[in-house]
């Protein structure tokens, strides 16, 4: 009964956090105004270090969310519960100008235990993707007619929210050695995106020309299901080779969209559009290997089929502005990633003989368009140790230094670089040990 309190009160305690840091976006970066926002990639304490390498990775002591499968080989006497967030610093540039920013965000909540011999249960909470923006635009449009006078236009971009997950998930090792998962999440959030434009006569506001304010607005409600294998290949006595994959499944979000013109006359204008966002079917795989059980190697690779995928347009014409449904801004997603983890002696006496050494590089192609040319590309490289609480414990504090570039693809769009301090704490204790007294 006192371990079923506990679980409760963990979970109780994930809920409130959730509520209070769902609202937090962590991006200053103008790339997350286009489609959904910037891409969460939904990595953890145990493998941030490591560049988010996941697909063949299978532990009793960690909680691995991106392979369902992976819960098949949860410890039966530990309950696991994994709390990571992160310490963001960025540098954004576009050649001419520059600026700099400071974000903190909450990066993932997860807990995992077995249920029986062979199935494993697993339940949190990850960031999709975030929105976050505000920066202004200005450009010499013209002359007046009647003055002479040169004319600027400013437009300012505001844009806020992201989506969200609740999941719940389960893997089962029915064989001698495959293992196979799923994870259902409720996928939530806000699409919040804002324009204004203003005109400037002679370096002074002016109203003698017809302005553009819209708001863009959504309240995302979906669901998303992921399924895993992973299959453990014994080679030797001192090597094994462990292949995974998963399979995310693509669908419409049923969610409304609305946008509301603002007019110089005063006037507002309200359109709605359904059925205006779609979630793209994903395809990862990859393997790990180990060697004697120190050193550990492993690859991913992951296809994101954003390509024909739906996003809500503005499309004016002489009458009206409307919503469009495009299906020509998006492409397809590719991600690779590489990493290592290093432990000198696992049954060693000494406290550093318990850490973990972790390292790892990415490269990933953007999802979106940027004004009709191909969005950023984006690479990176983290370094990590796992930090044991003491020799006597299995809890450890995850740290990771992460550097991340977003390179442009066409000249004038923006170059982002930054440096991301990760910070997470797993907390696997022995719960659920019987104790015999003879």
């Amino acid at each position: 009964m006192i371990r079923i309190k506990r679980i409760f009160a963990l979970v109780a305690a994930t809920l409130a956090v959730v509520g209070t840091m769902a609202q937090s976006n962590g991006s200053n970066s103008s790339y997350s105004r286009f489609g959904v926002g910037l891409l969460n990639d939904q990595s953890q304490g145990f493998n941030r270090g490591m560049s988010g390498v996941a697909q063949g990775f299978q532990n009793a002591k960690q909680v691995n969310m991106l392979n369902p499968a992976s819960y098949s080989a949860i410890d039966s006497l530990t309950f696991i519960f994994d709390v990571g967030m992160a310490l963001q610093w960025g540098h954004l540039s576009d050649g001419s100008a520059s600026a700099k920013a400071l974000n903190t965000s909450l990066e993932y909540i997860n807990a995992g235990l077995r249920l029986r011999r062979g199935l494993g249960l697993s339940f949190g909470f990850v960031p999709y993707s975030t929105i976050g923006y505000n920066f202004t635009e200005s450009r010499r449009v013209g002359s007046s007619y009647t003055t002479g006078q040169s004319i600027t236009s400013n437009i300012t971009y505001y844009g806020n929210g992201g989506l969200h997950q609740l999941y719940l998930g389960m893997g089962w090792n029915p064989f001698a050695k495959l293992s196979i998962g799923a994870n259902i999440a409720y996928l939530w959030g806000d699409y919040n995106h804002s324009l204004a434009q203003l005109f400037y006569e002679g370096g002074t506001s002016t109203t003698n020309y017809n302005t553009q304010n819209e708001t863009w607005s959504s309240d995302l409600k979906t669901y998303k299901l992921d399924i895993g294998a992973q299959y453990p290949i014994r080679l030797n006595k001192k090597n094994e080779l462990t292949l995974g994959a998963t399979l995310g499944l693509g669908h419409t979000i049923g969610s409304k969209v609305e946008l509301i013109r603002y007019t110089s006359k005063g006037d507002t204008i309200t359109n709605t559009a359904s059925k205006a966002f779609d979630l793209p079917y994903t395809i990862s795989a990859g393997a790990s290997w180990k060697h004697n059980g120190q050193l550990t190697l492993g690859a991913d690779y992951t296809l994101e089929r954003w390509n024909g995928c739906k996003v809500p347009m503005s499309e004016s014409t002489l009458e009206a502005t409307t919503i469009a449904i495009a299906t020509d801004q998006y492409m397809n997603r590719h991600r690779a990633a590489i990493g290592m983890d290093y432990i000198k002696d696992p049954l060693g006496t000494k406290y550093r003989h318990h850490i973990h050494y972790r390292a790892g590089a990415s490269y990933s192609t953007s999802y979106v368009k940027v004004n009709g040319n191909d969005g950023p590309k984006e690479y990176g490289l983290t370094l990590g140790a796992a930090l044991p609480l003491t020799t006597k414990t299995l809890s450890v504090v995850n740290v990771a230094v992460e550097w991340k570039h977003r390179a442009p693809s066409v000249s004038g769009q923006i170059k982002e670089n930054y440096l991301m301090l990760h910070l997470g704490v797993t907390f696997n204790e022995a719960w659920f040990m019987k104790f015999r007294f003879q």
